[in-house]
């Protein structure tokens, strides 16, 4: 069985890119039992989804001084990332 820890490194991966038939079930089984390791879960995406509407939200202040091809660039990572891991 995973330790939290593992469990932690997963979660966060987990946000980047999808993991294998085995972890995932592992990562399943261990957070059906810990409450603690759930709450990290939902409290990390959470927190991406309040950083990603942030940074969009940033992308279109004119007070933020980006270059046009800065801005445009983070706002195709952003949308890259919507995309994939939504």
């Amino acid at each position: 069985m995973l330790s939290c820890k593992e469990v932690s490194q997963l979660v966060s991966e987990a946000l980047d890119h999808k993991l294998g038939l085995w972890q995932r079930a592992q990562l399943r089984v261990h957070l059906a039992m810990c409450k603690l390791c759930s709450a990290f879960r939902r409290d990390l995406r959470d927190l991406r989804r309040a950083t990603r509407a942030h940074a969009e939200k940033m992308a279109d202040d004119p007070n933020v001084r980006l270059s046009p091809q800065a801005r445009e660039r983070i706002r195709r990572a952003l949308q890259e990332r919507g995309e994939s891991n939504s």
